[in-house]
């Protein structure tokens, strides 16, 4: 349930700022550099926690498949290249700020890990479907 929990929450907010959020804001007439500066701020926090729900999902693929499912099994390569991309956007934008469409590619990056990690069974139940009867 942790790993469905976080995972709705870092994937969930990551499409809702992008695909919701600033489209409304844009729609309603906010000015252009209020809405970027807006989408600087949600988005760095947004990022920041994801790499936390990242790394919870990873102790969660640990505990529930062993240390060879971090490498082995497409779950643990998202995610690991999930927390690469939360990297690398804090890493653009500490060292080149002027640089706002890396950060958007690292931003795409971790949302499509994050939307095809959604489609992957949870850890533990290997796609099985649970019955009422053992």
């Amino acid at each position: 349930m942790l790993w469905q929990l976080t995972q709705m929450l870092w994937v969930g907010g990551l499409w809702l700022l992008h695909v919701g959020l600033l489209p409304v804001l844009a729609k309603i007439g906010l000015a252009p550099l209020l809405i970027d500066e807006i989408n600087s701020l949600l988005g760095s926090l947004l990022i920041g926690f994801a790499a936390v729900c990242v790394i919870v999902q990873t102790l969660v693929l640990l505990h529930a498949e062993g240390r060879a499912s971090l490498w082995r099994d497409v779950r643990g390569q998202l995610l690991l290249l999930a927390l690469y991309a939360c990297g690398m956007y804090f890493a653009v934008r500490t060292w080149m700020p002027g640089a706002p469409r890396w950060q958007l590619f690292s931003y795409l990056i971790l949302a499509l890990c994050g939307l095809v990690l959604v489609l992957q069974p949870v850890p533990g139940e290997s796609g099985r479907v649970r019955t009422a009867y053992p």
